[in-house]
């Protein structure tokens, strides 16, 4: 190890550590790696002072740059502390690299209130706080005291970003599969999904736009029927509607749609001619189940993208795309 590298191996190289290896001053150092202009800096000194931060593994002090420009580059984004599954985690992921390549980084932090830790937004100093949830009247007038700006839901329903309605997707397909089945002349339907205490509020705002679409329809009321693949509920759940008349499921996910189908044909049910189930998300499961699971996809990439084009124009004042919508799609398989 050379003998620079290893002064500084213990401890976090900074730009002096660099001005003395390279030669230089601590103010060309700066100049150089903050690219500032309209400094008469040779070639050579900015190639010699570029290599000694490579060598010596210089990293930019991030505290010190928001101090300076006064600006994080970060954009927290508090979401409900619900599981991160497939389709949520595609959404984060197209947030993440749309924001990246403005030059800016997403955090995602699940918002349950009343915890012990310390605000994150206080640790971060995010330029903005983007909300899916409520924040409370305190804790929302402490970030704006701070200097954040906030956007964040007035109900519990979800939050519009520019004109960008991310609770649509909710009713939307719903409204696909409770008409899918109503279609396929099915009267008599439940609505199924996992005990999942953290997926609670999700489950019921997905049931009312169940629910909503049967009255539409003109059909009964589909009831909530929360099922845990780790007993024998789905089971006997299954038996219970095929007794009862029950010929359609709508559920929540593919997760929930599996364990129904599954049930079904341990039951000695034919799928789709006794039972016909729709899941919801479009997973990888859904095509590799067998049989093969008829869902709703929503393309959760391009609402990420969009949504993170609403995020930059608050943050910039980039001008609004015009957007076609992003609209939920039926994927016919085998289990409708």
């Amino acid at each position: 190890m050379e003998a620079g590298v290893e002064a500084t191996a213990r401890r976090r190289v900074t730009a002096a550590d660099v001005a003395k290896d390279a030669g230089v001053s601590r103010a060309t150092v700066g100049y150089v790696l903050n690219g500032t202009p309209g400094q008469t800096i040779s070639q050579p000194t900015r190639e010699r002072v570029l290599a000694s931060a490579r060598r010596l593994g210089y990293q930019p002090n991030q505290t010190a740059r928001t101090l300076a420009s006064g600006r994080s580059r970060i954009v927290l984004f508090l979401m409900p502390d619900w599981p991160v599954e497939f389709r949520l985690r595609s959404f984060l992921d197209a947030v993440s690299a749309e924001l990246g390549s403005a030059g800016y980084s997403l955090v995602a932090h699940s918002h349950v209130p009343g915890h012990g830790a310390p605000p994150l937004w206080e640790s971060l100093n995010p330029d903005l706080v983007v909300s899916a949830v409520p924040i409370e009247p305190a804790a929302l007038a402490a970030m704006r005291t701070s200097g954040a700006r906030v956007l964040a839901p007035d109900t519990q329903d979800g939050i519009g970003i520019g004109g960008l309605d991310l609770s649509r997707g909710v009713s939307a397909g719903l409204e696909i599969q409770v008409g899918h089945l109503h279609e396929r002349g099915h009267r008599r339907l439940v609505y199924a999904a996992l005990s999942e205490p953290r997926l609670s509020s999700l489950v019921s705002a997905r049931h009312r736009a169940a629910v909503a679409h049967a009255r539409v329809l003109g059909l009964p009321e589909p009831p909530l029927v929360r099922l845990d693949y780790r007993d024998r509920s789905a089971v006997d759940a299954v038996h219970r509607w095929h007794a009862e008349g029950v010929t359609g499921v709508v559920a929540y996910n593919d997760d929930a749609a599996a364990l129904v189908v599954g049930a079904a044909v341990r039951a000695g049910l034919q799928v789709p001619d006794d039972l016909a189930v729709v899941g919801h998300d479009d997973v990888p499961l859904a095509s590799m189940f067998v049989p093969k699971l008829s869902s709703i996809r929503l393309d959760t990439e391009a609402l990420g993208r969009r949504f993170a084009e609403a995020v930059l124009h608050h943050l910039d004042r980039r001008p609004l795309p015009d957007w076609i919508p992003v609209r939920p799609l039926l994927v016919r398989r085998e289990t409708t």
